[in-house]
Formats: structure tokens, sequence, C-alpha cells
């Protein structure tokens, strides 16, 4: 499996049969979209789902497949997507997706919750805007680093009770060049070795 982030919470996935976007956001390349075969967005704010470019996508691929909570049609309107809920899984691009989690975490006790699900992709596992800790396998996790929802704390202990061979860090558009590299070296000191940043547009294989 190879892994391209593409700013942000964007993940693109390829396979030797197909490829497939987590999380194109207004904060991500929309060069993420090109040639996939298939979109899934965690929720619907929109650094993780963009439906300017969504809707440009659609309107040159109809045949492209979007996936999401049914929270997303609020802000999809009539751009047509396949809602899915945990415990659902989709073959896509040679391989399987499943869903996991059902809720955003809380932002602040004033501003309501909404829906977002995870996915898990050939065990790796993007959890969106939650720390969802999801009971199957995880082999590499793509970790919210940077938002204003999380405590880093709270991130180096979801880090921690996921207990993935890998990590990558994602959530982190919010972050200075500066507040990176505070980030990445607190996350070596306190994970290890299995801490690894992708950079924007760069290629990891997992």
């Amino acid at each position: 499996m190879r892994l391209t982030k593409f700013g942000h919470s964007c993940v693109r996935f390829d396979t030797d049969a197909g490829s497939l976007v987590m999380d194109p956001g207004v904060f991500s390349d929309p060069e993420a979209l090109d040639g996939v075969d298939a979109v899934f967005i965690t929720h619907q704010h929109p650094d993780h789902c963009n439906d300017p470019e969504l809707r440009k996508l659609h309107e040159d691929r109809p045949e492209v497949r979007i996936y999401g909570p049914d929270a997303l049609a609020e802000v999809l309107g009539g751009i047509p997507f396949t809602a899915v809920s945990a415990g659902d899984t989709v073959p896509v691009a040679g391989t399987e997706v499943a869903v996991v989690g059902e809720r955003h975490a809380v932002i602040h006790p004033d501003i309501p919750v909404i829906a977002n699900v995870g996915y898990i992709v050939d065990g790796i596992f993007h959890p969106g805007d939650a720390l969802t800790v999801p009971d199957l396998p995880v082999r590499a996790l793509l970790a919210p680093v940077a938002a204003p929802w999380l405590k880093f704390s709270e991130a180096v202990d979801f880090i921690r009770t996921v207990d993935a061979p890998a990590v990558y860090p994602i959530h982190d558009a919010i972050l200075s060049k500066d507040g990176v590299a505070i980030v990445d070296r607190m996350l070596v000191n306190l994970i290890g070795d299995p801490f690894q940043r992708i950079p924007d547009n760069a290629t990891v294989t997992a």
C-alpha cells in the first residue's frame, strides 16, 4: 500500500488495483483526487470535505463513488454519495475499507457534536476527528496531532492505546512550521520508533 499525504488530513491510498482518497478538505491539495476510484469523508467539516472540489469531481467523473456519514447531505447538496456507518465494509481498489466510530470529538459543550466515522484500509486507520479505538487490528495509525478539540496529551494517549507499529501524523494544518517541529520532536520522545512524518505530497509504502 502506498500512502501519500496531500495536506492536513487528506491521505491517498494507492494499490496495484486502484486508488482511494480520504478527507480531501480545503487545506488539501486538489491533486489528491486525480484519477481516484473512490473518496471517503469522515465528517462534514470543510477541512475534511471540500464540497466545491467534490462537485467538480462529480461533474468530471460521475462514476467516482463518494462515501461518508448521513450528515454529509447537509453540505454536499445534490452531489450523490453513499452513506456508511460503523460496521459497514466497502470493497474498492482491490482492497476493503472498514467503517468504525460514530461521533466527532467534543470541541466545546456549546457546540453540537456531529457524526464522524473512521476508516481502516488494510490495517491502516484514519479516525477523522475522533479518538475512536477500533476493535480491528491496526498496523498503521494516521494520528490527529493538532486541533481545537484535541490536547496534545490526548493525542499521545490515543496513539499509545491504539499501539500501532507505525504512526503517521495528520490534522496539522493549523500548526506553523515551528509548531510542526515542536510536535514532531515531542512525539519522537514520547512515542519513539513508530513515529514517522509523511511530508505533504510525499509517498511512503506501508
